[in-house]
């Protein structure tokens, strides 16, 4: 028995099994619905129920709490369906261009960027018209049918450059997590040439080109690799709005790539850099900015009501960026995208 998913306002509509989660059933039918994690624990696809009913799995209580739950309110990647449902959501995104498609990759180069960040360049077959938009991310398809997610560092458009070999690639900025599934064999074992295999496109976290709104682009961690290639696709199609980049680490060190956002901001005058550590040591010699990084955004951008936000980060950072920008700051709720992420060694997706 299947129940059926009908998406307002745009009259959407598609099938869904009781086992399956609505969001999974809807990326399978190719109709696309906001999300970023797949796993419960950022909120980005949230939406409200008017009819029907359903049942939840684990998921995280900052990305859906009971009080919004009793609302109304459902995390379409963790709620399992218990009849036909009408559910609304701000957006719905075209996936028809973007299909989802499962490859095998090959190993091309590993480089450490910093003590606990690879550099994965992946080379993917020439026979595959793979195409993705910049911010978006794959899955690994691990031998123990677990699956881990990590975001495109590069845009479509470099595939060709970032393996300079004549072959598609894509590159990708992985933290180690100690015990993790994918991550200990990578930093351990996996060498060039080594094949595996990914699926994707995923994810609703990419630039809108559309907009003419300045843009602030927030990144902890290594959820700069999303922000890069949206700063990638943003020269290439020749943007004319004004982007601020702030970057949230700990110490200097974890600002992996501090040399190429500089070098950016140089050659491209409409990209300003702002760097922030939250834990400088008396070694970093740290004379930039210190602190949260999204309260550096709001000391610097006290009214935020005519731009637009893009955070990528751990769910506590994208949590407190959206809900202080909204409040204080005055941003409209619909100009804030987000792809949250968590780095376990156990069952969920990390990014």
């Amino acid at each position: 028995m299947s129940f059926t998913v009908t998406v307002q306002p745009s009259g959407h509509s598609f099938s869904v099994q009781p086992d399956e989660p609505i969001l999974m059933a809807a990326i399978r039918q190719g109709v696309g619905l906001p999300y970023g994690c797949k796993d419960g624990a950022c909120g980005s696809c949230k939406c409200k129920l008017t009819h029907g009913s359903v049942i939840h799995g684990a998921h995280r209580t900052t990305a859906l709490n009971a009080l919004e739950e009793d609302a109304g309110w459902i995390l379409t990647c963790r709620a399992f369906p218990q009849s036909s449902l009408c559910i609304e959501t701000r957006s719905v995104v075209d996936t028809k261009d973007y299909p989802l498609r499962k490859m095998p990759a090959r190993v091309h180069r590993l480089e450490r960027l910093a003590p606990d960040v690879m550099l994965l360049q992946l080379q993917i077959p020439t026979n595959e018209n793979w195409q993705w938009r910049a911010g978006q991310f794959v899955d690994f398809l691990l031998p123990s049918g677990d699956r881990r997610s990590y975001s495109m560092a590069n845009a479509p458009h470099r595939m060709m450059d970032v393996l300079g070999t004549g072959n598609p690639g894509i590159e990708l900025h992985i933290r180690h997590v100690s015990g993790g599934l994918f991550t200990d064999h990578l930093f351990a074992v996996m060498k060039p040439r080594d094949l595996l295999r990914i699926q994707g496109p995923y994810g609703s976290f990419y630039w809108r080109q559309a907009s003419t709104k300045p843009v602030i682009l927030l990144a902890g961690g290594t959820g700069f690799a999303p922000i890069k290639a949206i700063i990638e696709q943003m020269r290439v199609q020749r943007s004319k709005v004004d982007v601020f980049l702030y970057w949230g680490c700990r110490t200097q060190v974890d600002l992996y790539l501090h040399s190429w956002a500089q070098s950016t901001a140089q050659e491209w005058p409409l990209l300003r850099y702002v760097p922030v550590l939250s834990g400088a040591t008396l070694d970093d010699k740290w004379r930039g900015r210190q602190g949260w990084v999204h309260s550096a955004v709001m000391q610097d951008w006290p009214d935020l009501s005519g731009h637009q936000v893009y955070a990528c980060g751990s769910p506590m950072m994208v949590d407190a960026a959206r809900a202080d920008f909204v409040e204080h700051c005055g941003l409209p709720t619909d100009e804030f995208f987000a792809d949250a992420f968590t780095h376990t060694a156990a069952k969920s997706s990390p990014k």
